[in-house]
């Protein structure tokens, strides 16, 4: 069983918490975990103690005067990673935003992962974060991909579901205060049978969101073919 687990940990600000959530059920034992509002030294502490590697990328840098991004990080081998610069900037702050995207090999087979984070609400309209969800789209070119993260939307998932991706988590109920921002999409993997996603609100308080998950039925490797 593949299980992936999608966080936002508010700042970083409180990261033996996360690292007490994220080391209880359903939680524990993670294939692939995606982070967002993150700093370097954060991240490092929580792959640090879960034992995983991780790659992780700064957007920009807030009033707080600590880097602010995404990570991915998995106990898998990551082969490789890049940034994927998400189009425009938040009103007010002028803040960018970028995807996190690394291939991770999973058994023998390499899985395409994003941690996403859209701009705010209030820091660009439904449009924008529209735009920029569909530069992570463009950028997701091979099977089997998954992409999770904070999409400070709901509705924008129509859009991966109209690129032929899953949402497991499109029923999951809210994962900040009355709000469903939080998901997991995939493309070329199958959701496990029975309940196979959700939201995680039994740990640590950690952050102002609650950390989600899915569980996925990893396909085997192709097999090589003849030799030509």
């Amino acid at each position: 069983m593949l299980r992936v687990v999608s966080f936002n940990v508010e700042y970083g600000k409180r990261i033996p918490e996360a690292i007490a959530a994220l080391g209880q059920d359903p939680l524990r034992g993670a294939d692939i975990v995606t982070l967002q509002e993150m700093h370097a030294a954060g991240v490092e502490a929580i792959a640090r103690a879960l034992g995983m590697n991780y790659v992780y990328y700064p957007a920009s840098r807030p009033s707080s005067g600590q880097d602010f991004g995404n990570a991915v990080l998995s106990p898998w081998p990551i082969e490789s990673s890049h940034k994927v610069l998400l189009p425009g900037v938040s009103h007010g702050t002028h803040q960018a935003r970028a995807a996190v995207a690394a291939s991770v090999r999973v058994g023998g087979r390499a899985l395409t992962v994003y941690s996403v984070h859209l701009t705010s609400p209030w820091g660009m309209g439904g449009g924008g974060r529209g735009h920029q969800l569909d530069a992570v789209l463009a950028d997701a070119e091979s099977d089997p991909v998954i992409l999770a993260g904070d999409l400070n939307s709901h509705g924008v998932g129509g859009r991966a579901l109209a690129r032929g991706y899953l949402w497991p988590t499109r029923h999951i109920g809210h994962s900040i205060g009355p709000f469903s921002y939080d998901h997991i999409f995939v493309r070329g993997l199958r959701p496990a049978e029975g309940t196979s996603a959700g939201v995680a609100k039994g740990g640590p308080r950690a952050s102002d969101h609650w950390p989600v998950w899915a569980l996925f039925v990893p396909e085997p490797a192709p097999s090589p073919g003849p030799p030509s």
